[in-house]
């Protein structure tokens, strides 16, 4: 067996294996990388870890340690409370503002995964005190949290925007970020009437007493919006506290920073976190404990194995094929349909490590427009997040009432299973077919 077809079958294995059995994909792949590499190409511990994405490690942890700290001090929970008030009672905007909320969480830095954990539970229960279907509530909250996701400083966009950059692509962050989300506003207003917006529109501004449904578990727990008054002096959610102003104040500063003066993702971050643990150390403790950990092994471990991989010669080796189709064109559709196939049962920030870098020989043929194929591949391998198969879509299910999770179980994999067909088609028709990009 060819070096080549060793490294893929290996690439495979690492999938495969993580997928079906309790194993970490990141161990995996480091362990992977640490055989291939010294059984097959000879290389040394030290050419191995020459392949370790410190660039990638270092946004990965400066977010998720800032983002810990946010939901410490309660940063997250006044966001929530604010943005549900704001409706005044406007029912059909709830699921909407569930959407804009995690979207900002994952636009600043937070884990998709991390993201609609935190806010599934609160708009689940949501969806159970407004009488809202709870298939509607969840794919908005994962369509947010997707459409945040390729921000310049999210882990979605750092990865994406990594590879472009070591590769010498042409790339446009802030266009891959507009781009997904007007896609994933798109999908969900196609959610929106699909799964009950309609009686939504209908029902119009209600009162808080309409809202509340009596007796239905989450009406305890979860505040109902604002249709005027004054804030109680005990609502703690509601309170913008001298440590929540600081955080808002160093989300700003870190999107200001970034967007405007190229400052580096993953060092701002981690200032603007010491920062505020300096401030106020009680809401910083612990949240280093709280860092993605699980995901920073996870791309560190695939990118490192994808880094041997390239030093092999496989990279090269596989975009030849994919370049010897014949048909540009409909070798950037086979590859956006391959990222959303296999995003839909595996992790997408693990995809998004390993294909992108696989397109990259065909990319730099110059046939398909560099930046339309990295928007187009990107977006087809998250939308399908809301597979019940993946983590975002399980988390939502998990969420779901008892009488109600299996018919949520059954709409997520429809929808997500049809995103593996219309996703790859929509973005390649917008983005790469044209030749615009």
């Amino acid at each position: 067996m060819s070096v080549q077809l060793i490294m893929i079958a290996t690439l495979v294995a690492v999938f495969l294996i993580a997928t079906v059995l309790p194993v970490h994909m990141g161990a995996l792949a480091f362990v992977a990388a640490f055989a291939v590499g010294t059984l097959v190409l000879g290389e040394s511990s030290d050419d191995i870890v020459g392949g370790f994405p410190g660039d990638l490690f270092v946004i990965l942890v400066g977010v998720t340690y800032l983002f810990a700290i946010a939901t410490n001090n309660g940063t997250v929970n006044w966001l929530v409370h604010r943005a549900v008030r704001l409706v005044q009672g406007r029912i059909a905007l709830v699921p909407w503002m569930m959407f804009l909320v995690t979207a900002a969480l994952t636009a600043v830095g937070a884990v998709v995964p991390a993201a609609v954990a935190i806010i599934a539970p609160i708009g689940m229960g949501f969806a159970v005190r407004y009488r809202i279907n709870p298939s509607l509530m969840g794919l908005f909250i994962i369509n947010g949290a997707s459409a945040g996701g390729f921000s310049p400083m999210s882990i979605f966009g750092g990865i994406v925007n990594g590879v472009v950059t070591r590769n010498n692509l042409p790339g446009d962050p802030v266009l891959l970020f507009v781009s997904s989300f007007l896609v994933n506003v798109a999908l969900s207003v196609v959610v929106f009437f699909l799964f009950g917006g309609r009686e939504l529109l209908a029902r119009g501004r209600e009162t808080v007493a309409e809202l509340a449904v009596a007796g239905e578990p989450g009406t305890a727990r979860t505040p109902a919006p604002s249709t005027g008054g004054t804030e109680s002096s005990d609502d703690e959610a509601g309170r913008l506290t001298v440590d929540r102003a600081l955080t808002l104040a160093g989300l700003a500063a870190l999107t200001i920073g970034v967007l405007f003066f190229d400052l580096d993702v993953g060092f701002t971050a981690i200032t603007v976190a010491v920062l505020l643990s300096l401030a106020s150390p009680k809401s910083a403790k612990g949240a280093v404990a709280q860092v993605a950990w699980p995901t920073v092994l996870l791309i560190c471990g695939i990118v490192t194995f994808v880094s041997l991989m390239e030093r092999a010669g496989t990279i090269t080796f596989l975009g030849d094929q994919v370049a010897g189709i014949g048909v540009p064109l409909l070798a950037a559709a086979i590859i956006c349909l391959i990222g959303a196939a296999v995003s839909a049962f595996a992790s997408t920030t693990g995809i998004l490590g390993a294909l992108i870098p696989l397109a990259v020989p065909f990319l730099l043929a110059g046939e398909v427009g560099a930046v339309g194929l990295i928007i187009a591949l990107s977006i087809s391998s998250s939308v399908v997040d809301s597979s019940p198969f993946s983590t975002s879509g399980a988390l939502v299910v998990a969420n779901a009432t008892e009488d109600t999770r299996e018919a949520v179980f059954g709409k997520l994999m429809r929808w997500g299973f049809s995103m593996i067909v219309v996703a790859p088609v929509l973005t390649w028709l917008v983005f790469v077919a044209p030749g615009w990009l």
